[in-house]
């Protein structure tokens, strides 16, 4: 049985993550830490969610805190601590914004949790990530993101409404950057398991117009009511159960590679990994000509972004 902690928890995502979380079989103890000041919310919270336990029948023992200093012994530490995006803001407008929230919050959690796995949902991803592994001192395996992985299932959902099939009869993946540089692999995109490429209607797929839905899906959603709260709830919730189950599942996240595709690496960008107890493993992949050169420029684009956030961040320690 396992703790869970839940940085950012009075945030929409942070409440409903908890929400999803708290299904897990796995769970035994749940902590929601808010910053101080919102300890009434906190209480409120966590009456609400312990009624949701009783009518559901979960016996998950949930606890609130305003210091970090409580993730002592957690398993899995979700951070979604950071200020969240506004609408017609980029993800990459936020980086240094949240860059030193998060440092400071992955130095306290290196301290007190050094065995935890600390999984960053904090915007723009793939740079927090990095500040993440840097500030912790964690092991890169124990460090991840997000990334790509709702990225994936929105692409997964939207093949499957144009193939009219069952969503989990598709298996797709979208690599690189949470934002608009994404790769969509449609090398290794199937449909019953029969490589998408091999399928006659696969020539009217609307490709450039699935990936832009794709790329502007969370700014829609923020548009159009404030937040995007359920799709990374439940993804989150996905992770974790992954983890915790030590499943050995390869799911696409946001993760330390040193050189496993083509010799393009040493970035914390969004990757195929398999994950399981022990944290989060990139995998060597192959992948078409086009591909490489979209990853490559993906990658170099991170890797910029994310040296300025740490010079910034240096500057400020």
């Amino acid at each position: 049985m396992a703790k869970v902690t839940i940085l950012g928890a009075t945030g929409n995502v942070g409440l409903f993550a908890a929400h999803t979380i708290s299904e897990i079989p796995y769970v035994s103890d749940m902590l929601l830490v808010g910053r101080p000041g919102r300890e009434d919310f906190l209480a409120g919270c966590c009456r609400d969610l312990s009624d949701s336990f009783a009518a559901r029948g979960t016996d998950v023992r949930l606890s609130y805190s305003t210091s970090l200093a409580d993730a002592r012994d957690s398993d899995i530490i979700v951070c979604t601590a950071g200020v969240p995006r506004k609408p017609g803001q980029d993800r990459n407008d936020l980086a240094f914004e949240n860059a030193k929230i998060v440092a400071e919050t992955a130095r306290t959690i290196g301290q007190v949790s050094p065995d935890a796995i600390l999984f960053v949902i904090t915007n723009p991803v793939d740079v927090m990530t990095a500040v993440a592994l840097k500030y912790s001192g964690l092991e890169p395996r124990q460090v991840f993101g997000l990334g790509t992985h709702l990225d994936s299932m929105r692409l997964k959902s939207l093949i499957a409404h144009y193939f009219r099939v069952h969503v989990s009869e598709v298996h797709t993946r979208i690599i690189g950057e949470h934002g608009k540089s994404m790769v969509p692999l449609w090398s290794a995109t199937t449909i019953g398991g029969i490589r998408i490429q091999n399928l006659p209607t696969f020539s009217g797929l609307p490709t450039q117009e699935m990936i832009e839905t794709v790329r502007t899906s969370g700014e829609a959603i923020i548009r159009d009511k404030g937040a995007t709260v359920y799709g990374p709830g439940e993804a989150i919730a996905t992770l974790v159960r992954t983890i915790l189950g030590n499943e050995n599942r390869i799911l696409t996240v946001s993760s330390y590679i040193k050189s496993e595709i083509h010799g393009i690496g040493d970035v914390c960008i969004g990757v195929p990994a398999r994950i399981n107890r022990e944290g989060v493993f990139p995998v060597a992949i192959r992948l078409e000509d086009d591909e490489i050169a979209g990853f490559s420029r993906s990658v170099a684009k991170i890797q910029k972004i994310t040296a300025k956030v740490m010079e910034r961040l240096e500057k400020t320690q």
